[in-house]
């Protein structure tokens, strides 16, 4: 087979990898243009760029796909049977669906209808989630609604984080594509409308979701800090100082109800740093100063002043 694949981030890499290995044609890769990264704004190509350049594959970068006639006649003349998407980024247009004779399908991290958009991996840990997984799915002109192929599910571990839940997702994927792959050697295989009315929907990421209420419990708390880490991270505000908490655990301790929220508990040694939240206490395992590296609790509190009793999340 003749196929296309659609990606940009990391997580589409290993999709990328398994059609490559399929033993069929990969005849061109497409993903979003070139972007500024960083704090010195160096335009960086997207890793499915430097992946397919690096072996001498075509690749597309056009800015929109809607409306733009010039691309979708260079896709046409192309002649793909297939064309696979993860994380590409674009919702397709219909005349772009129906160029490929056996249709586009999508690698999605999570179990459809649930948590359709942007942001699946991230919303199932901040919602707590105990299990999700990856589908893939026929292409509409819809978000994320067209006829399930292939589905599968794997548990959510406990102190799982959104990017070491991402790797496995993205491996996963890769699995489930090869099989849907093989499925389509056979012939377009027939999918599965999704129940409509079970669908639940998630936002794109932005960084201001990171800071930490603690007037929240501390359940919630904890899982919003495992759904933004490594990225965008959440943060807390300590003697006007951004604090980024990187990980957190949910510990007993007795709080009286005139304990405030935010409020240090304990900073010591045996302890580590206890926070009081709006219903539960937390230990701020994991963290990171203004300019600073990565360290535990203990290790901050060596270099830095936190006695029980101030309050964090306060910025001035």
């Amino acid at each position: 087979m003749r196929i296309i694949f659609m990606g940009t981030p990391e997580f589409a890499l290993p999709s990328l990898e398994a059609i490559y290995n399929s033993g069929h044609e990969l005849i061109a890769v497409v993903t979003q243009p070139d972007r500024t990264k960083g704090r010195g704004k160096r335009i960086t190509p997207p890793p499915v760029k430097s992946w397919a350049l690096e072996r001498n594959i075509a690749v597309y970068q056009p800015l929109k796909i809607r409306n733009n006639n010039i691309f979708i006649e260079e896709i046409k003349k192309l002649n793909p049977y297939l064309v696979v998407t993860a994380a590409f980024g674009q919702i397709l247009p219909k005349e772009f669906l129906e160029i490929p004779a056996l249709g586009c399908i999508n690698v999605h991290s999570s179990l459809l209808p649930e948590y359709r958009g942007a942001s699946p991996i991230q919303q199932a840990l901040i919602d707590g989630k105990e299990k999700t997984g990856i589908t893939i799915i026929y292409m509409d002109e819809g978000m994320d609604t067209g006829d399930i192929i292939l589905q599968k599910e794997i548990d959510i571990q406990p102190s799982e984080n959104a990017g070491q839940l991402h790797d496995r997702l993205a491996d996963l994927g890769a699995e489930l594509l090869t099989e849907a792959i093989s499925l389509f050697e056979k012939g377009k295989p027939k999918g599965i409308p999704q129940n409509h009315d079970k669908a639940t929907y998630c936002r794109k990421i932005d960084k201001s979701l990171g800071q930490i209420n603690w007037a929240d419990t501390a359940y919630k708390i904890k899982n919003l800090i495992r759904g933004l880490t490594p990225w965008p991270g959440c943060f807390t505000f300590i003697h006007g100082k951004r604090l980024k908490v990187w990980k957190v655990y949910e510990r007993e301790y007795f709080t009286n109800e005139k304990t405030l929220p935010g409020t240090v508990l304990r900073a010591d040694e045996t302890n580590g740093l206890l926070v009081a939240c709006g219903k539960g206490v937390l230990r701020l395992e994991q963290l990171q100063g203004e300019g600073g590296k990565v360290m535990s609790d203990l290790e901050f509190l060596r270099g830095n002043k936190v006695t029980a009793g101030i309050r964090l999340g306060k910025t001035e």
